[in-house]
């Protein structure tokens, strides 16, 4: 089981790795610059990307989980028509974002509560990476059928290799053509398009066989359709609920001053870091939770979940472990402006904490994903986000800064206890 789970979990790990990563390198660039207004730009562009494409990351996991049952039943038309539905409903989506950009960028920068400054670069970022939207959504589709076909090696080198071309051009456009924040842009929708041409490519090579299944009719079919719709939509409130969270995280530091914004926009890519880590595991749990329901092999699923919590309870003590003694000597290498470092580090002891209590809900989150028992997740989801805002406003006067790092812990030990309670009876319980 152990080699099963690595064969999974680490080329997701290792693709993964790269997300955070790029976003710490889009930061430190910008702060080689000497001028925080860059950092808050990039900061803010990209958390409204992140809301924007994390709202169609239900196309990825409800891929994911769908395709996986699929794949245990043997039912191999059925797994490339889930693609085609997907990629189907992805497009449209993506078709309403380029429509829609102007007032949708109007909209956010409403939210935000930054600087002229800070906005007016953030305004420029959006409006060149808005169309990297058909490339970026398409890739969800496509990463979740090939985690849900058990194939993590494809999903890992097309995120390398989509990060390595994000960087390179980065680096060309901001050093050597000094385009500064909107460079970043740039290099981001072209390094998308290059890497949704290695998926097709990848998709045509290895699964020609299954193409002779693709079915549009099919794939549109009314009920099937329907519950497809259903899962990712609960998938979907999910998914929206942990971007409410960070948005407003992000957003309440903007309105606090730039210092703020600077400093919890860094630490937040330690987070992420952990996040993408951890992750891999929870990808494994996906693509082994959906195949073991689909076979209907109840014992092999727990012995997967028993496996994947004491795999990813490693990974959350050596993160610990790192932010513990390490972070002084990370946040270094992120920026040159020591008032950001002293700063960072009063709220550095946070750190230590989340990737601990934050574990259960990322793998939690895997299972029910395979399972595709949406309803809980979404459920869960919702009572963690009233916790996290309860909290905030509750101690933001005595705790200020720190209240939004409570929240987010809270937040975190309510989604995993919740999933906790309710995995025999929503998953475990569909087996006998």
């Amino acid at each position: 089981m152990d080699r099963e789970i690595l064969k999974l979990a680490i080329p997701n790990i290792i693709a993964n790795i790269t997300i955070p990563l790029l976003g710490m390198i889009d930061l430190a660039l910008m702060g080689r610059l000497g001028n925080e207004d860059f950092i808050g730009a990039v900061a803010l562009g990209t958390m409204i990307f992140n809301f924007i494409y994390w709202v169609f990351s239900f196309l990825r996991m409800g891929t994911s989980g769908f395709t996986a049952q699929a794949y245990g039943t043997g039912n191999m038309a059925e797994a490339i028509t889930i693609l085609s539905r997907s990629l189907f409903v992805g497009l449209l989506g993506a078709g309403f974002l380029m429509i829609f950009q102007v007032p949708i960028a109007m909209l956010s920068f409403s939210l935000i509560q930054g600087s002229a400054e800070v906005e007016s670069l953030a305004d420029e970022y959006f409006s060149i990476r808005i169309w990297a939207a058909p490339a970026t959504i398409s890739l969800y589709s496509l990463t979740g059928w090939f985690i849900g076909m058990q194939n993590a090696r494809s999903p890992m080198f097309i995120s390398i290799a989509i990060n390595i071309f994000n960087i390179v051009l980065n680096l060309l456009f901001v050093f050597r053509w000094n385009m500064l924040s909107n460079g970043v842009a740039l290099g981001t929708v072209v390094a998308q398009y290059l890497g949704l041409l290695i998926a097709v490519w990848i998709l045509l090579k290895k699964y020609f066989r299954l193409l002779p299944y693709w079915n549009f009719k099919k794939a549109l079919n009314r009920a099937a359709l329907r519950m497809f719709v259903m899962v990712n939509k609960d998938i979907l409130i999910r998914t929206l609920c942990v971007l409410s969270v960070l948005t407003f995280f992000t957003a309440k530091s903007a309105s606090t001053d730039d210092t703020i914004l600077a400093v919890n926009s860094i630490l937040l890519q330690f987070l992420l870091f952990f996040s993408f880590f951890v992750d891999g595991f929870a990808y494994a749990a996906e693509a082994l939770t959906g195949k073991y329901i689909g076979a209907a092999k109840p014992a092999l699923l727990k012995q997967s979940t028993r496996r994947l919590f004491i795999w990813g309870a490693v990974v959350a003590l050596l993160f610990s472990g790192t932010y513990l003694f390490g972070s002084d000597l990370i946040l270094n290498l992120m920026t040159t402006d020591k008032e950001i470092i002293d700063l960072a580090m009063v709220f550095v002891p946070w750190l230590v904490f989340l990737p601990l209590v934050a574990l259960p809900a990322f793998i939690w989150d895997g299972i029910f994903i395979g399972a595709t028992a949406s309803v809980s997740m979404r459920n869960t989801m919702l009572a963690a986000t009233v916790v996290f805002f309860l909290i905030f406003f509750l101690l933001r006067h005595q705790l200020n800064n720190h209240a939004l790092w409570l929240g987010l812990i809270l937040f975190m030990l309510t989604r995993g206890a919740g999933l906790t309670i309710l995995y025999k009876k929503h998953v475990f319980s569909r087996l006998g």
